[in-house]
């Protein structure tokens, strides 16, 4: 599947996207944990907050908010297009 980064998550990952096999990644949660053993504990802080989604970023699948659809279990196919957005703040 190919995971794409957006704005200041390049920072912590040093590309705009990758392609991850979809072994051991077949949810939203193994992707990110994967990312986390990929990236180290400043990503992954941002990434999970006691195991849950964290509250700085947006992940989408496919276009879609994972919090529309089965959050951390929503499950990830090889052809799928991850999306990981920090929250954006201002006004």
């Amino acid at each position: 599947m190919k995971v794409k980064f957006f704005a200041t998550i390049r920072e912590h990952t040093g590309s705009r996207e990758i392609d991850v096999a979809e072994q051991g990644c077949g949810s939203v949660g193994g992707l990110l944990q994967h990312l986390c053993s990929l990236y180290g504990r400043e990503l992954c802080s941002l990434l999970l907050e006691d195991g849950k989604l964290g509250s700085k970023i947006i992940v989408l699948v496919n276009g879609r908010n994972v919090v529309h659809l089965q959050g951390m279990d929503t499950p990830l196919e090889k052809d799928d297009e991850v999306s990981i957005f920090p929250v954006v703040a201002g006004g």
